[in-house]
């Protein structure tokens, strides 16, 4: 650390090489916190957490129950124990609140105004963070597996919203409306990712198998489907057309740039593909338990180097090195399946909640 120090002291580093390296080597000495602890609201398994990216203080939650709740993270008592506190909750006496398990929630990319949810109960809601009621609700035939906001865009304000229905719905912000569809999915729709490089790059992953990248301007179909064998047809079954894994995939994720996405399946597999052109870069993280049965939501490490894939794998959560495939170690301490997980860049942390 000295020698970085200096280096950077003497104009010999960019500074943000020491940076890089500090954040890598918290990620290589994460343990469990015993100071550190959330308040339990829930009344059963969380399903899904999102930490907002405008302070870093507030961490959303939802849960089986149809419980959402709002956490602040900053610890302003001095004590180095502490337990996070709910600052408000949509519980169950809340006629607004979700009548079935909810599935995804998200932060407004922009301010902490606003978040969206969504449910089984065949619903997104927009919700005010002030108020806490919904200002716009969104109906839709099937389960809502997932949705997604992009982090980047400017353009457009759309999420993406995947569901039973194997079309991927689009549905506008400022009109309110579900204004269009993508088809192409012959199975639920169980993971929708925006890319943070290119605002109107959508990647959606289905129980069909298969994985698709759309550029949401062009009316014709998906710019491409993600093929495990790269077009090698002799290694692929004459049925199997383009498909991502050997099973339903359930998980997606860019990696900070943008350049590479993540997808992970039933089969066991996590891949990691180049986004631009849709090549299967063969790293091989060997095999990556995947027990849930609808959506996997897993995270990256931001500003490491080499960066960090974090899997929820049983009641752990698997830590792998993203370009080499390496399992790094196994962080643990739930006594059941964990779900979910995020990554905390301002603090070095990895959050993770039960099923």
């Amino acid at each position: 650390m000295l020698g970085f120090l200096t280096a950077r002291q003497a104009g010999l580093d960019d500074p943000l090489r020491l940076r890089r390296a500090e954040s890598t080597r918290r990620v290589l000495s994460l343990q469990l916190n015993h100071d550190r602890d959330v308040d339990r609201i829930h009344g059963n398994g969380i399903n899904t957490i999102d930490i907002e990216v405008i302070e870093g203080r507030y961490m959303l939650s939802g849960g089986a129950d149809g419980v959402i709740v709002i956490y602040d993270l900053e610890n302003y008592t001095g004590k180095p124990q502490y337990t996070c506190k709910a600052t408000c909750t949509v519980g169950r006496s809340n006629q607004h609140v979700h009548k079935f398990s909810v599935e995804t929630v998200q932060w407004y990319p922009h301010d902490t105004g606003m978040f969206v949810s969504s449910s089984f109960d065949k619903t997104m809601k927009v919700w005010d963070t002030e108020t806490l009621r919904p200002a716009e609700v969104f109906q839709f035939d099937g389960n809502v597996y997932c949705h997604h906001m992009s982090p980047i865009a400017r353009k457009h304000s759309l999420i993406a919203v995947g569901t039973k229905n194997p079309k991927i719905q689009l549905c506008d912000l400022k009109s309110g409306s579900s204004i269009h569809v993508l088809q192409g999915h012959r199975a639920e729709i169980l993971s929708v990712r925006w890319s943070p490089r290119y605002e109107h790059i959508l990647a959606t992953a289905s129980a069909d198998s298969r994985v698709k990248v759309w550029d949401v301007r062009r009316a014709s179909g998906s710019l491409f489907t993600l093929d495990q064998h790269n077009g090698d047809k002799s290694k692929a079954s004459s049925e199997a057309v383009n498909t991502a894994h050997n099973g339903r995939v359930n998980g997606l994720c860019f990696t900070g740039d943008g350049l590479y996405l993540l997808t992970t399946g039933t089969d066991d597999r996590m891949r990691l593909w180049n986004s631009a052109t849709g090549e299967n870069t063969l790293v091989n993280y060997g095999k990556v338990c995947n027990e849930s049965r609808k959506g996997l939501k897993f995270t990256l490490s931001h500003g490491c180097s080499p960066e960090f894939v974090f899997v929820p794998c049983g009641s752990s959560v698997a830590v792998y090195a993203l370009h080499t495939g390496e399992l790094v170690t196994m962080l643990r301490g739930h006594y059941n399946s964990v779900d979910c997980c995020e990554f905390h860049p301002d603090y070095q942390r990895c959050s993770n909640m039960l099923v």
